[in-house]
């Protein structure tokens, strides 16, 4: 593992269970540059928690998706419509594609299967403390064809082509579709430097925080379409 930040990544725990808490701790520790800063066993407590804890008090909210009052998918929905609130990282033990895809529209940073390796989960919850998501590759390609087919037939949105150039049209696709920035790099026969660079461009643009939400936004604004893959 590589060596702690100089300052710890804030968490907040939302599992309906201890044992799984427990196990979280261990694996998040401040050793390793992380601080578990509270914990809840519903989604319904998530509101309170944050609000007792501030507005800058949480860097990550690690979800998880099946509770008993308030659901995963339900408490991220509701923090997405604070544009202040942390990113979420799902965590579950189900590889429910309908239910991954569905924590992506409700704006969740990326997802993560409960039985991935530590090293996996502190690499996730790094990287939605740094602004980027997170797409568990043991599932992605399925989830992504879950969205696809459910995703709505619609023409592409005009105000949108107006506002990408034709080569960040292009990039935003291919993240929609699940390409890595090294695939995006060697199709398009440009550095993986200039693919972040255009991705950058992309977010600031369309004002998204993270890949995420590009490929959520993709779908809905007819830029991918389900045939497309």
């Amino acid at each position: 593992m590589s060596e702690p930040a100089s300052t710890a990544i804030r968490v907040l725990l939302v599992d309906d269970q201890e044992l799984v808490r427990s196990g979280l701790r261990r694996i998040l520790r401040r050793r390793d540059g992380f601080e578990i800063v509270a914990e809840c066993a519903d989604g319904s407590e998530v509101p309170d928690t944050l609000a007792a804890l501030g507005a800058d008090g949480v860097d990550v909210v690690l979800m998880d998706l099946r509770m008993r009052q308030v659901d995963g998918i339900t408490a991220t929905k509701r923090l997405a419509e604070d544009p202040g609130a942390p990113p979420v990282l799902v965590l579950t033990t189900f590889d429910d594609d309908e239910m991954l895809s569905g924590a992506l529209r409700a704006g969740a940073a990326g997802f993560l299967l409960k039985d991935s390796s530590a090293d996996d989960l502190i690499r996730g919850v790094r990287a939605v403390a740094d602004g980027d998501s997170w797409l568990d590759p043991a599932v992605t390609g399925r989830v992504l064809t879950s969205y696809r087919n459910s995703a709505p037939a619609v023409p592409a949105d005009g105000r949108v082509v107006e506002a990408l150039t034709p080569r960040e049209l292009e990039v935003l696709r291919a993240i929609a579709i699940g390409r890595s920035n090294g695939e995006i790099a060697a199709e398009l026969v440009i550095s993986e430097l200039t693919v972040k660079s255009h991705i950058g461009r992309i977010f600031t643009k369309l004002h998204l925080r993270d890949r995420s939400a590009a490929i959520v936004f993709a779908y809905d604004h007819g830029l991918v379409t389900p045939a497309q893959s």
